[in-house]
């Protein structure tokens, strides 16, 4: 039996079939012409134009509706510098608010010097980053000889004596004892040119470009040099270990005897901290190329300062020099800093 074919039915049953898939074709092209032109209406500036917007060569305006530009901060108040600082001996000084970490002043401030004793602060800071503050050194007869040989200044220690890390620590800052500084060295790191390797690397740490160490001591040496910004920094940085400014900021240390070792006594070199009020450090050095100099700090009205003096022709000069820098700082008043104002450091 013959199966029954169908043949396929007309969008248009009145139409031709050729004629009614012509009609469904165009109808199509149709439709789809509608829905470019609706696209064009809707995302693109020259629908925008037709519809009524903005044309393509019309220039945007601001109006108030516009973003507007983020407004400029404002710097909180601190010591801000009026005038011109004291007038000074020294070759070289430094004043940093420890507060804002900005310069108040500068007077030759990069210049590379020797920097005598001032040295002890990084040999200090080293000691307490890789040290146990208990373990006993055993001071070597390299330690005393490097003080007597050199007539350095000195913490009395005898050859054979065993202290604590904690005690040599005030043996250094307080009488200033390059035999302490030669003796926290070797024990530290077994000779002073290891240790003085790391004086330099941590030089590199903290960004103090402008200095380089021969010896944990000062004594005179090629290669042996800083500046009174690189020092000012180190010292804001030194001052931020608990221990270092509790040493530091103490006149008189007692040690009394024991088994292994004899009694001593250091006292302060920094005549700041018996007669400037709120005087809390920090360094003296002394050497025949460094002159005299120091890196002092003190705190009054909750403000905090740091300072450098080098080069000053006498001891003395260098705490009249320290103590007019601080007057002439804590003077200052205290306001928002000028545009032309140093960033912090």
């Amino acid at each position: 039996m013959p199966q029954e074919q169908h043949r396929p039915r007309s969008a248009f049953p009145s139409l031709p079939p050729l004629v009614s898939r012509m009609l469904a074709a165009l109808l199509l092209a149709l439709a789809a012409f509608i829905a470019i032109g609706a696209s064009l209406l809707v995302f693109t500036p020259w629908g925008t134009g037709l519809a009524g917007g903005p044309s393509m060569t019309e220039t945007p305006t601001v109006g108030s509706s516009s973003l507007s530009p983020t407004p400029r901060p404002t710097l909180a108040p601190v010591l801000t510098p009026r005038g011109s600082p004291p007038s000074l001996t020294a070759a070289e000084a430094m004043l940093l608010d420890a507060d804002s970490d900005r310069i108040l002043a500068d007077i030759n401030g990069e210049v590379p010097r020797p920097m005598a004793s001032t040295t002890k602060i990084m040999t200090a800071v080293i000691a307490l980053q890789i040290g146990n503050l208990d373990q006993e050194i055993t001071v070597g007869a390299d330690a005393v000889n490097e003080a007597r040989d050199n007539d350095g200044s000195n913490a009395g220690l005898q050859v054979g004596e065993q202290l604590t890390l904690r005690d040599l620590l005030y043996a250094l800052l307080l009488p200033s004892g390059d035999d302490a500084a030669i003796a926290i060295a070797d024990g530290l790191s077994g000779s002073t040119a290891k240790f003085v390797a790391l004086m330099n690397l941590y030089a590199l740490r903290l960004h103090l470009f402008q200095t380089h160490y021969a010896n944990p001591d000062g004594l005179p040496a090629p290669g042996h040099y800083t500046t009174a910004f690189d020092l000012v920094r180190l010292a804001r940085y030194a001052m931020s270990i608990p221990l270092f400014a509790q040493i530091v900021g103490t006149r008189v240390y007692s040690v009394p005897a024991t088994a292994t070792h004899a009694a001593h006594v250091w006292t302060s070199t920094n005549e700041l901290l018996s007669t400037y009020s709120g005087a809390t450090g920090i360094k003296t050095g002394f050497t025949g190329e460094a002159g005299y100099c120091l890196v002092f700090s003190a705190t009054r009205n909750g403000h905090h300062l740091i300072g450098v003096v080098l080069d000053t022709p006498s001891p003395e000069a260098r705490f009249q020099d320290a103590r007019r820098l601080l007057d002439w700082g804590f003077s200052l008043p205290v306001a928002p800093p000028g545009p032309s104002a140093p960033p912090p450091i």
